[in-house]
C-alpha cells in the first residue's frame, strides 16, 4: 500500500501533472511492488509564497521546478529497494515530464499495516 502526495507551484500544465503521477506510479510498481490498481496519488499547488525551499542545500542547486514527493508506505522495503526507487523516480521524471534530478526531493514516510483503512472503516490489512 502506498500513498503519494506531489507538492509543486502552480502553473503547470495537467499534462505535466498526469506524468508526474504516472512516473511515480511506475517507479513503486517497479521498485516497490506496489500492486496493480493501488494508485493513490495527489497533488497540491502551490503559491510562490506558500513554496519555500533550501535553494542549494546539501549543495543540491534547485529550481522553481522543484517536485517535493512524500510517499507513505508499508514498512516493509529493504534498504537496496528505497535506494533504487529513489533513482528510479529521478531518472522516470527526467524522462517525463522533463524534471531536473535536482529538483526531485522525496520523503518516504513508513507505517505498519494496521495504520490503514481503505474504505468501509475496515483495517483491511489485519481484519
Amino acid at each position: 500500500m502506498a500513498l503519494t502526495r506531489v507538492s509543486l507551484r502552480k502553473g503547470k500544465s495537467a499534462e505535466y501533472k498526469q506524468a508526474i503521477l504516472k512516473s511515480l506510479y511506475t517507479a513503486m510498481r517497479e521498485v516497490f511492488d506496489v500492486p496493480d490498481g493501488n494508485d493513490f496519488m495527489v497533488i497540491h499547488e502551490h503559491e510562490p509564497d506558500g513554496f519555500v525551499y533550501g535553494k542549494n542545500y546539501l549543495n543540491i542547486e534547485r529550481t522553481d521546478d522543484l517536485v517535493i514527493i512524500q510517499i507513505t508506505a508499508n514498512d516493509t522495503r529493504t534498504m537496496e529497494q528505497k535506494r533504487t526507487l529513489y533513482s528510479r523516480i529521478a531518472e522516470l521524471l527526467q524522462l517525463e515530464p522533463g524534471i531536473r534530478p535536482e529538483d526531485v526531493f522525496i520523503s518516504l514516510i513508513e507505517i505498519k499495516q494496521e495504520n490503514w483503512s481503505l474504505g468501509c472503516g475496515l483495517a483491511q490489512y489485519i481484519d
